[in-house]
């Protein structure tokens, strides 16, 4: 019966990541609803301490964009880049990384690519090496970013076994950010110059390609735009302090037991009320933040992990004895070998928090080590495998010379070699350091 149930699983993944958007988690309540009927299993706890963390931060950076924040920090991307045009292949996927460390999703790439891929286009430079690892970036940063969906998914599993907040950045934000840079250094060698490339000559020629403007209309920040910014940094830095110092976080009497606030509720808690003094001090319009691309790309991720991750918790806590029976001996002697299975899950489910929600629990129950599982974490970020993530495709299309492309077998595509880079050296470097940091 396990192997029916895993195909089942596999299948409602498969059809949902087509579906795309809500398909994850609407999918995951099908194959919730064949393993209570038919298959008799034991429905899981819906995460819903994960689902509320989720909300609260996307709410948060829903206020930020919706304020004129986002754009002011695109406003100062740019000037970086169009200061420094020679560093871009280095300096843009260093911009995509903080943007995505500072606002908790990779989506906000979506305002720096054309820039990234206008100025590289000005300076001569190739786009393909700074586009390609930019989105990669945007990527990895999620498993750095301490109030992304996926971190706050590993604070809430590997909490209780003394894997803090900071201890799981103490672990990934060096590994994937070295990951990054590594990735940068080969990709900039990566095809050939910009003024020999066919396709783009191909493109001059044809004129598909517009002249470059050099006349820019100067970006004029807002008094609400940078203080949206200060605020969201603060509700951000608050998190990380009340995750290193638990004694800044208020207890209780619990059972005669003295118990602290857990980190969910702290993390809900700083980000709501961020969100509120947004609203408030910088007068945003509500309309804008529900309406805009991260807020609904966050309230799909919800909807995702609802469903996918329940299914998934339902499964794997229904066959606990066959799995960790026949599991668990191949993964105590290579425990590594669990890397493989959360990368392959990534790519199935386009969702570093689904992958982290539906398959660390896994983990847990097998007895790896949840230091080792921490320096694993980097290998959920396996969605740019096919090119057909929202990122990976906005590069393709912003690009206009054509250097960032998909080939002719669709996975020797531009992101495939600083994708496979990056994850490698990032899970690598993670597994090295726990033997210095913890």
């Amino acid at each position: 019966m396990f192997w029916i149930e895993l195909i089942i699983l596999l299948a409602c993944i498969v059809v949902g990541a087509r579906i795309g958007g809500l398909g994850l988690g609407v999918m995951g309540g099908v194959g919730l609803a064949i393993f209570v009927y038919i298959f008799g299993l034991q429905p899981a706890t819906a995460p819903i301490d994960v689902m509320l963390m989720i909300l609260s931060v996307v709410t948060t950076a829903g206020c930020l964009q919706a304020t004129g924040g986002m754009d002011y920090l695109v406003s100062l991307a740019e000037r970086i880049l169009r200061s420094h045009p020679k560093y871009i292949n280095f300096l843009a996927p260093i911009i995509a990384y903080l943007f995505t460390f500072l606002a908790g999703t990779g989506h906000v790439a979506y305002a720096i690519l054309p820039v990234i891929a206008e100025v590289s286009r000005e300076c001569g430079e190739r786009p393909e090496r700074s586009m390609s690892v930019s989105v990669i970036a945007s990527q990895q940063a999620i498993t750095a970013c301490p109030i992304s969906a996926a971190t706050v998914a590993m604070v809430a599993l590997l909490d209780p076994f003394g894997i803090s907040l900071p201890k799981i950045m103490m672990i990934c934000v060096p590994a994937t950010f070295i990951g990054v840079m590594i990735a940068a250094l080969v990709s900039n060698k990566m095809g050939k110059e910009l003024k020999d490339d066919p396709v783009y000559l191909k493109r001059l020629q044809e004129k598909l390609i517009d002249p470059i403007n050099k006349e820019k209309k100067a970006y004029v920040a807002t008094k609400a735009s940078k203080i949206s910014c200060v605020l969201f940094l603060c509700a951000a830095l608050f998190v990380v302090l009340m995750g290193t110092f638990s004694n800044l976080r208020p207890g209780w009497m619990v059972d005669g037991k003295f118990t602290r606030m857990g980190m969910p509720v702290t993390i809900e808690i700083i980000m709501l009320t961020a969100a509120a003094c947004i609203l408030l001090i910088c007068k945003g319009d509500v309309e804008k933040v529900v309406s805009g691309s991260v807020f609904k790309a966050g309230a799909a991720a919800v909807v995702a992990i609802f469903g996918i991750a329940w299914m998934g918790d339902t499964f794997f806590q229904g066959n606990a004895k066959f799995i960790t029976g026949n599991i668990s001996t191949i993964v105590h002697a290579a425990p590594w070998l669990f890397v493989f299975a959360l990368f392959i899950l990534s790519i199935l489910l386009y969702s570093q928090a689904a992958t982290v929600q539906t398959l660390m629990p896994l983990g847990i129950t097998l007895g790896i080590n949840p230091a080792l599982l921490a320096a694993m974490f980097p290998a959920v970020n396996g969605y740019f495998f096919i090119p057909n993530y929202p990122t990976v495709v906005a590069a393709l299309n912003f690009d206009t010379t054509g250097t960032t492309h998909v080939g002719k077998y669709l996975l020797n595509h531009s992101f495939m070699l600083p994708g496979l880079i990056s994850t490698a050296c990032a899970v690598g470097i993670g597994m090295l350091s726990i033997h210095f940091l913890l």
